[in-house]
């Protein structure tokens, strides 16, 4: 027992590295039995959203496939803070700890610390058009961290040589609002972690990147200190399985390896066009999107022409989704610069493109391979797929494509390939945006639902509260006496 328990140890350590490496003959097989697999979370694009649409977010999918390797349903457990997590876990109310957590030295104390999912650097956000905070000694304003994460722990670090810094937490905000407060100036300053600030200011633009106080952790999950070691053995068995079959890789590029590009004046350009162009056209593409995600078909719409339904490109590409007369012709377009038929168009011609792709192409991919045939025709993607297979490298991840399609623009390659040069770069590019795009238009449409669910609320509120108010002023008056 001894030398198991000094081997998972080793283990533990080994995942800690920047290079884990686990030896799957080494870890024990687990046998504790449980009903369902109790994941606490917290709410974040990156982490879990729960929506009409379904439950997204990085750790989620982690969770949702964990669940499955167990053979356990999945509950995930959301709560309002860290330190709410903190004692569920204590407590036994929960099985595990997925939040975007990183490691640090008092989590390794208090917890046992799961394998690196992937890395972050803590850095200093401040609003645009405020000064850059250079010096952490002469801050004009206290610095607003959540309370009991690890930013707080940086903070007591960086306190030793810079006497003057001062900071305050707050329990009750999670860290987009915090972003959000910063973006709207209601804060100075506040600290995130690199993916989180990546991911929210296509939403809010104004966020600005500062010192990087701490780099490279590990974002990892928590496990209860005593009497999980049949837990972690599985959790570790699991970690090299998704390593070894490239399904963490795919989900970490999915879920941040469009974010790193910002442009502050595309993304206050797209935000305003939402206002003021995408209503007029929403309908078309909510009608001809068909199986698709309209906000995709509209994404795809605003990286072609703006929502510009007389744009036009050197090429002679034009309207709304950028077709060729060709192209026009074979979809049935009789009138490119017409919003309505160029949406029809551009929504079968992606549809036609996505059943043509290979069936080896994940569901959930098959969409930023349709969008770079789009771009540069499917000949050329046929072309990359083939040189990213010559290379060893999976012709149907997209992560591995984006690596590949800029080859096409090189003659050692392309000359090589059936369909000759294509600008690859452009393609990933392109895709990259529609993606970002795509993003922002959930997160506003998700926040204009959720702001029209409290409008309602609050008008029920009003009328039960008017209700009772007539009721008691009806008994009120009937039992007064004559």
């Amino acid at each position: 027992m001894k030398r198991i328990t000094a081997t998972l140890t080793l283990i533990i350590l080994l995942a800690g590295c920047r290079q884990a490496v686990v030896d799957e003959t080494q870890v024990t097989p687990a046998v504790k039995e449980i009903k369902e697999l109790r994941v606490g979370t917290l709410y974040g694009p990156q982490i879990f959203v729960s929506s009409t649409q379904g439950n997204t977010g990085f750790d989620y999918e982690m969770a949702a496939r964990f669940a499955d390797f167990l053979g356990k349903p999945l509950e995930m457990k959301p709560y309002g803070n860290i330190s709410e997590l903190y004692q569920a876990l204590k407590q036994n109310e929960i099985d595990l700890i997925a939040a975007g957590l990183s490691d640090t030295r008092s989590r390794r104390q208090q917890f046992r610390l799961g394998p690196p999912l992937y890395r972050v650097n803590q850095v200093m956000v401040y609003r645009a058009g405020t000064p850059v905070p250079k010096d952490l000694n002469a801050l004009d304003a206290p610095v607003t961290v959540i309370a009991d994460s690890s930013f707080v722990e940086t903070l007591n670090r960086l306190k030793t040589d810079n006497p003057n810094l001062e900071w305050q937490q707050v329990a009750d905000k999670d860290n987009e609002e915090l972003l959000s407060m910063i973006a709207s100036g209601e804060l100075s300053y506040t600290i995130s972690d690199s993916t989180s600030i990546n991911i929210n200011r296509r939403f809010m633009p104004e966020l600005r990147y500062g010192q990087v106080l701490e780099q490279q952790q590990a974002v990892v999950w928590l496990l209860p200190p005593r009497g999980s070691d049949q837990l972690m053995s599985q959790l570790l068995r699991f970690w090299h399985q998704e390593q070894r079959d490239g399904t963490l890789e795919h989900l970490v590029e999915k879920y941040f390896g469009h974010v790193k590009r910002f442009d502050y004046v595309d993304t206050r350009a797209f935000i305003r066009a939402v206002d003021s162009k995408l209503p007029k056209y929403r309908h078309l593409f909510e009608t001809y999107a068909g199986e698709l995600d309209w906000r995709k078909l509209a994404a795809t719409s605003y990286q072609e022409s703006h929502w510009n339904p007389r744009a036009r490109s050197p090429t002679g590409v034009r309207g709304m989704m950028m077709l060729t007369l060709a192209t026009a012709k074979q979809l049935g377009v009789e009138n490119r610069l017409d919003p309505e038929q160029s949406i029809r168009g551009g929504a079968r011609y992606l549809s036609d493109i996505l059943v043509r792709l290979p069936e080896s192409i994940p569901e959930e991919e098959r969409m930023w391979f349709a969008l770079a045939s789009y771009n540069i025709g499917y000949g050329h993607v046929e072309d990359a797929r083939k040189l990213a297979q010559a290379r060893g490298l999976n012709p149907s991840a997209w992560k591995d494509l984006k690596q590949v399609l800029p080859l096409l623009q090189k003659r050692k390659y392309y000359q090589n390939t059936r369909y000759g040069y294509a600008r690859g770069n452009e393609a990933v590019h392109y895709v990259d945006s529609i993606r970002r795009y795509y993003d922002t238009l959930v997160w506003i449409d998700n926040q204009a639902k959720q702001e029209m669910l409290a409008k309602e609320q609050a008008q029920q509120e009003t009328q039960a509260k008017a209700q009772l108010q007539s009721e008691e002023a009806t008994e009120l008056s009937g039992a007064q006496p004559d």
